[in-house]
């Protein structure tokens, strides 16, 4: 349908999607894999519950639901990753900069070693936790912060400052 609609981009494996439908990381990868083949672009979505991140295991559990992903494709030029942080959607609670730049990195990281280096180099990886316009132009400072995936708040007036904050960061 989004083919015959003329719509280029599908967002894939979000959270609401993963915790009410149960779908499985590896569903997501076969998801992704033929959004890709039908010629969409893909908004592939990882990030870990307040539960998972209070044990330790962000990155165990973004690197276990990006490898869903890199075991069903090749070619990651139209898939961009968007790093939404489960415990921080919808309740206003966001991440430090720190703790976004923290876990962008490691993604870069983790292409780098199980991917490509021309990879981690050129993926996108948007952050996607209550992003307002308080506090995008300090995460979209971040050097690994390429942008936002924006839920709620794209529907308040200081929307255009987010969008605004990214603007200034690609033209720097």
């Amino acid at each position: 349908m989004l083919v015959n609609l003329g719509i280029p981009w599908v967002i894939l494996g979000h959270s609401e999607r993963r915790a009410l439908l149960g779908e499985s990381n590896e569903f997501v990868g076969d998801k992704v894999s033929y959004a890709l083949s039908q010629g969409l672009k893909v908004i592939a979505c990882v990030g870990e519950t307040l539960e998972q991140r209070e044990a330790g295991s962000t990155m165990d559990v973004v690197a276990a639901q990006t490898k869903a992903i890199a075991d069903k494709i090749n070619d990651w030029t139209n898939v961009v990753i968007a790093y939404e942080l489960v415990w921080a959607i919808g309740i206003g609670r966001v991440a430090t900069p720190a703790q976004a730049q923290e876990v962008h990195a490691d993604l870069r990281k983790w292409f780098q070693a199980n991917v490509s280096a021309e990879v981690a180099e050129s993926i996108r990886i948007m952050y996607g936790g209550s992003v307002s316009g308080a506090n995008c132009k300090e995460l979209a400072a971040k050097p690994d912060v390429d942008g936002f995936l924006v839920g709620g708040a794209s529907l308040k007036p200081e929307f255009i400052d987010t969008i605004k904050s990214a603007t200034m960061k690609s033209s720097t």
